[in-house]
């Protein structure tokens, strides 16, 4: 009898054992993911094709909205040559300037109706707005006619699409986590990449006009897709976004990251809107300098696929302060140095693929140190903190 006794008893201690383990290392590890336990995408067929429709739908999302973000270089040149040819291009980059920071801005609210009511009224809404900011820039004539359609209300529709997307994405996956809303991140590079050549072909062939209003049907046609496709893994959290906002802000880990990506995001956009003319200021011709453009977007296309498979593997944090850093090395190197045509190129590749993975991979890091249910306010709410510097780099 008290040999029984003896052999009952070791489970117990060997799991007090386990339990002080577990302890310590929570104590030890500064970076745990506050996230609970997600069902895998691999759990059953069923869960597999809705976790890989919503990325599906979520690259679609991003290739037609941040991806013609990403693209307003094409039009900034465009426009300096054209329609805005008597404006200097400190005013003409007001356009973009005004696109990034409705889209950050929008973060905030859009995260907390996101985790009060899911995905689909926002990404609906989404929808009509940014084809409507479409037709209309096609019709615009006068400079504040193009800061509102192509400034304020496309901005709107690129944060309605982007932030609910990203948020679903998040909650079908756990340990791929990364990787998965990395494949959806390149959506906006592949964007990147195909609009200013379409753009520039269309609107040597076809005029402005009917450049924008072909990008719009293209535009509704993908967004429908988005629409069915984007579905969320959870179900939808009915607590106020204010508390949560509230706490995202009491939480350091959160706002060390919401200070890192301050003074990222200073100047993280001026290539991206400033490299088309800059290499038709060093002698490059217009469509070399469209096709400089697309180049720096190919490299965030893998930028933002291959180093988010990666920090699933070494750490998401431990490769965003390294990429984060990589990038403004490499504008120092290159670009301030850099006068020639091969080293605009090298350095729109190099910086293309540097920048997408800071942008690929501050989406996870999120995640990681976040409740499930506070994911999409999170999101959110660290996008509309760092508005601000991203429009600073119009004064740059």
């Amino acid at each position: 009898m008290a040999d029984i006794e003896k052999q009952t008893s070791l489970p117990t201690r060997h799991s007090s054992l386990e339990g002080t383990t577990c302890e310590s290392s929570s104590r030890n590890s500064t970076l745990k993911p506050e996230t609970p336990s997600i069902p895998s995408a691999d759990d059953n067929a069923h869960s597999r094709l809705r976790a890989w429709l919503a990325v599906f739908g979520g690259f679609l999302a991003l290739f037609c909205s941040f991806g013609q973000l990403t693209a307003f270089g094409a039009f900034q040149t465009w426009y300096s040559g054209h329609q805005l040819a008597s404006m200097s291009l400190f005013g003409i980059s007001w356009i973009g300037s005004l696109q990034l920071w409705m889209f950050f801005f929008m973060g905030g609210p859009i995260g907390c109706v996101f985790d009060a009511y899911g995905p689909t009224p926002i990404l609906c809404s989404g929808s009509l707005i940014l084809v409507a900011s479409l037709v209309l820039t096609s019709i615009s004539v006068q400079y504040y006619q193009y800061l509102l359609a192509q400034g304020l209300v496309f901005g709107m529709g690129v944060a309605m699409l982007f932030y609910p997307t990203m948020a679903c994405v998040a909650t079908h996956f756990n340990e791929y986590r990364a990787t998965a809303i990395g494949i959806v991140s390149a959506g906006s590079g592949c964007g990147g990449v195909l609009y200013p050549i379409m753009l520039r072909y269309l609107f040597s062939k076809f005029g402005f006009g009917w450049a924008v209003r072909f990008s719009a049907l293209v535009t509704a046609v993908m967004c429908a897709v988005v629409v069915l496709t984007v579905r969320l893994q959870r179900p939808i959290n009915k607590r106020t976004g204010i508390v949560l906002e509230v706490q995202t802000i009491q939480n350091r880990r959160f706002l060390l990251l919401v200070v890192g990506s301050f003074f990222v995001c200073l100047g993280m956009f001026t290539p991206y809107f400033y490299i088309s003319d800059y290499a038709q200021s060093r002698h490059m011709s217009s469509k070399a300098a469209f096709c400089v453009l697309s180049i720096m977007n190919a490299g965030s296309v893998f930028g933002r696929i291959a180093p988010a498979w990666l920090s699933d593997k070494i750490g998401r944090f431990n490769l965003l302060c390294p990429c984060a850093f990589l990038s403004g090395l490499t504008c120092l190197v290159f670009w301030m140095f850099g006068e020639g045509p091969i080293s605009i190129i090298v350095f729109a590749a190099l910086y293309g693929f540097l920048s997408g993975a800071v942008i690929s991979v501050v989406n996870p890091c999120v995640s990681q140190i976040s409740h499930m249910r506070e994911i999409g306010t999170r999101i959110g709410a660290l996008y509309t903190l760092i508005s601000v510097p991203c429009v600073s780099f119009t004064f740059i």
